[in-house]
């Protein structure tokens, strides 16, 4: 049984007609991930759910190589994000409606030991963040047209915010031949708290927001996922938000 208990929401927004997100939370496996489809018609929906089943199909056969260390941390995730592209690509083939569409995926494992650590792999704008100390930092960087030139200071934040790449993915599930995601890997402290969430929250916060929410929530998890996806609504829902908020039991 995982020491690190996941309190996850999703919301169809005030804008959207249907929900295109998706989320997974497996406590005992230590395993938990968000999902945004694209894509006409069902398609976004179809590839977001497809690629959390698959993650979580993986998760459950992976679950004994890893606890007894047959399994690396990122061999498993690289596994999850190559297994949901090719699910994604084989719903596409076999049903031409749902040509085109992809999803991100975000996805982390958090492995027992003396010092627990969080192992994040990413494919898109969907995120993962870690809140220690009061403090909200980035584990990943969004794949997407613009976040190259803000990460060179060739545009600022603010700039960013409204540039109209900022939104275009350079790299999703189901999208091209492959879909190589990035991987980061720390160790954890027993307070801290760990967050994964869709664009549709952080497109309607602000970073310093999220960490203002999570520090007034005082710790709880159940707290910090209503009062975010309550924020983002409260301040237009123009997207899905979905969010999963990961803590010590």
């Amino acid at each position: 049984m995982s020491a690190w208990m996941g309190i996850g929401r999703s919301d169809i927004g005030l804008v959207r007609a249907m929900n295109q997100d998706a989320f997974v939370t497996m406590d005992p496996l230590g395993f938990w991930a968000v999902a945004d489809g694209m894509g006409g018609h069902a398609g976004g929906e179809v590839a977001a759910q497809s690629a959390i089943a698959t993650a979580a199909a993986r998760a459950e056969l992976f679950a004994d190589p890893l606890r007894k260390g047959q399994c690396t941390p990122h061999d498993f995730l690289q596994d999850v994000m190559t297994q949901a592209h090719d699910a994604v690509l084989e719903r596409a083939r076999l049903d031409p409606r749902l040509a085109r569409m992809g999803t991100t995926l975000v996805t982390l494992l958090i492995t027992a030991g003396a010092t627990p650590t969080a192992h994040l792999a990413h494919v898109g704008d969907s995120r993962g963040y870690l809140f220690r100390d009061g403090r909200l930092t980035p584990s990943t960087r969004d794949h997407t047209l613009i976040e190259p030139y803000l990460a060179r200071g060739v545009v600022t934040p603010a700039e960013a915010k409204t540039h109209p790449e900022r939104h275009v993915l350079t790299k999703a599930i189901g999208i091209s031949n492959s879909a190589e995601p990035d991987h980061s890997a720390y160790p954890l402290a027993p307070s801290d708290i760990l967050l994964l969430c869709s664009d549709g929250l952080t497109k309607m916060l602000e970073d310093a927001d999220i960490a203002d929410i999570m520090a007034r929530a005082q710790g709880d998890p159940i707290g910090i996922c209503d009062r975010l996806i309550d924020t983002a609504l409260a301040r237009g829902g123009e997207d899905n938000v979905t969010v999963v908020v990961i803590a010590r039991r």
